[in-house]
């Protein structure tokens, strides 16, 4: 029976393969050069040898052949080639797989995460979420502003929620309702891209279902299934002891984990760098971080 014509995706990772392989100096993996080698890169029989494997079952991953990859597969051609960490989370997404080394062990926030959390404490208020959008860390100015989430039970603790669901992070806000459902829609795009990267899970899809429950405004936006890691518009924030604050969002992944950190950072030409200044000198330097 002949085999099926190969998808994208395996043409994809039968192409990253190659180019991989073809990028890897045989120097670098301990291997004699010789004056006979065709290819300034690995051969296929090589590759296989580092990774494990029988060379033909390598040579039918190149073509885009052969069952799916398991996870010791992966790991072997990842560490045959030499994979950054990037490199490895994109050959595990390929294969259908998720990359063991992508889940952080314990539930622990990210330490690269927390260092650049804490590194903008004084001057932009910050969160970290886990690959669910729960709230993992927060530092002063952010719970100034927002009110102490991370660690919650059940969604109280979700980016996601705090918006749709129980609105706390859009009573101070002061953007009109057209602009407000522009951050939403952003949001619920960002959240397409984190469930899809669950593979569509129990916990991620609760959370779409209570979110649908809890809000027609996220269930129209649902809906209309865009998708995107674009920044939120412009943020407006009303805060009683400094005033009105302006904040442009950015967002910073992690190269270990699947943990994010969300930051908001003055819009240039606004007093909101000022006001933070004197919110900072109130609240102080601590950082909130629960496991």
């Amino acid at each position: 029976m002949a085999e099926s014509t190969v998808s994208p995706t395996r043409e994809a990772l039968a192409d990253f393969l190659r180019r991989r392989r073809d990028a890897l100096s045989p120097e670098v993996v301990g291997l004699q050069t010789g004056q006979r080698r065709r290819t300034p890169g690995l051969r296929r029989d090589e590759v296989a040898r580092l990774a494990n494997m029988s060379t033909t079952y390598y040579e039918r991953l190149e073509q885009g052949r052969g069952p799916q990859p398991s996870a010791a597969i992966l790991a072997g051609l990842a560490r045959a080639l030499r994979l950054a960490p990037d490199e490895r989370a994109y050959l595990y997404l390929l294969s259908g797989r998720t990359d063991p080394a992508a889940e952080h062990p314990g539930g622990a926030v990210d330490p690269e995460l927390l260092a650049v959390m804490r590194a903008v404490s004084a001057t932009s208020p910050a969160f970290i979420v886990d690959d669910l959008a729960g709230v993992a860390a927060q530092n002063a100015l952010h719970t100034a502003l927002f009110g102490v989430v991370a660690g919650l039970p059940g969604w109280e603790g979700n980016m996601f929620w705090c918006w749709f669901g129980t609105g706390r992070w859009r009573r101070s806000v002061l953007n009109s309702a057209e602009h407000q459902e522009a951050i939403g829609r952003t949001f619920v795009a960002y959240l397409r891209v984190f469930v899809a990267e669950r593979g569509y899970d129990p916990a991620a899809a609760a959370l779409v279902s209570d979110l649908r429950l809890a809000s027609a405004e996220f269930s129209r936006m649902w809906d209309e299934h865009q998708v995107s890691r674009a920044p939120a518009p412009i943020m407006s924030v009303l805060d009683d002891r400094v005033g009105r604050l302006d904040f442009d969002y950015a967002l910073m992944m992690s190269s270990r984990s699947r943990q994010r950190l969300f930051s908001l950072h003055p819009v240039p030409g606004t007093p909101t760098r000022q006001r933070l200044s004197r919110l900072s000198n109130v609240e102080g330097d601590s950082v909130s971080t629960y496991r």
